[in-house]
């Protein structure tokens, strides 16, 4: 099975949010729903700017403190090498 860290970002960049899955088709489409209650409904942070695939929960979560534990100009480096264009990829995971 796989897990996924993943980045959301409010529409205008100016909000992150970091998390883990084991289901990201599900998960992201609960955020972009606003049915998840909490930091990303606030702030209105729906837009799958970054995920990283892995085969088991420990790397994931171990993954996910990593990120958030890291400043945000690390996190905006790592979404413009992958996604420059700062793309919503949730179409890309549910073709």
């Amino acid at each position: 099975m796989d897990y996924y860290v993943y980045i959301l970002s409010s529409k205008n960049h100016r909000v992150l949010y970091v998390g883990v899955t084991k289901n990201i088709v599900k998960r992201v489409y609960e955020h972009k729903q606003g049915f998840v209650e909490g930091f990303t409904k606030k702030y209105n942070v729906k837009r799958l700017v970054y995920y990283e695939v892995f085969d088991n929960i420990e790397n994931a979560i171990a993954r996910e403190k990593q990120l958030k534990a890291g400043s945000r100009h690390a996190k905006e480096l790592l979404i413009e090498t992958n996604n420059p264009e700062w793309d919503d990829l949730y179409s890309k995971i549910t073709e």
